[in-house]
């Protein structure tokens, strides 16, 4: 496996801005000089209304491949690599973090089973990997999610949403990220389910120092993960604080207020 870098923190994101673009369009910012810091073993949670540009920035941290998504200002080092030009060290980028996107339940590959979905992020890289051995660590992650050992053996398409969501958290987590970007992790799991799939991100978080950013507009859920919150509204911080009950606003963000009373 790679060695790890010796990064100061896990994020540092520097008035980035990141646009989107679609088939002949103009490209448009979904993200606009935005700054923070997210150290090693800490959460951010990232709050705002729909267009307020959460997913985009998760997606761009992750080094997702997204199109029409493109970093056009400032930049971003997650564990130390730079978000607008990785260069080479794009692969390094996507082995240290762990990406769950918008609705990742119902985006996983329909041709391969569970156990193939959760291994995929390891056997695209290692094509002569122990098949005993990624067996076992999938049967861990499937256990440590609740979800039945024969589920591995079954295609999505044959499980509740609820199933689907922590297999594809299980995906997200199989190469221990250094990082977890998370767009609403607990989508359609129930208040049990919640509460193992949330200890398992706050057992890592402990034992491994892995950082977590946090898509939600859940109150609780950044409640409940003690996490810092920055809040967008059409691609700028608006607020930024230690949980949805410290914040420091901006003086035109009162509507916004709203987004975290709950």
């Amino acid at each position: 496996m790679p060695r790890r870098r010796e990064a100061d923190v896990a994020i540092r994101c520097t008035d980035l801005s990141v646009a989107r673009s679609g088939r002949g369009s103009h490209s448009q910012r979904v993200i606009d000089g935005v700054s923070f810091v997210l150290p090693h073993g800490g959460t951010l949670a990232i709050m705002g209304p729909t267009g307020a540009g959460k997913s985009s920035l998760a997606a761009v941290l992750s080094g997702a491949d997204e199109p029409g998504l493109a970093v056009v200002g400032g930049d971003a080092l997650v564990e130390g690599i730079p978000v607008r030009h990785p260069g080479r060290d794009h692969r390094l980028l996507t082995y240290y973090t762990g990406y769950l996107p918008q609705s990742a339940g119902a985006r996983l590959p329909a041709r391969l089973t569970v156990a193939e979905v959760i291994g995929e992020p390891i056997t695209s890289r290692d094509r002569t990997v122990n098949p005993r051995g990624l067996a076992v660590r999938v049967a861990s992650l499937l256990d440590e999610l609740m979800l039945p050992l024969g589920a591995a053996a079954k295609y999505p398409y044959e499980l509740s949403a609820g199933m689907r969501q922590r297999v594809a958290l299980a995906r997200a987590l199989v190469l221990q990220p250094r990082v977890l970007l998370a767009d609403e992790p607990f989508s359609n799991l129930d208040v049990e389910v919640r509460k193992v799939a949330r200890a398992a991100l706050v057992r890592r978080r402990r034992e491994l120092g892995m950082a977590m950013l946090v898509v939600t507009n859940e109150p609780d859920v950044v409640r409940e993960l003690d996490a810092d919150l920055l809040v967008l509204r059409g691609g700028h911080a608006v607020a930024f604080g230690h949980g949805p009950d410290d914040l420091l606003w901006t003086p035109s963000a009162g509507a916004d207020r709203r987004l975290v009373s709950s």
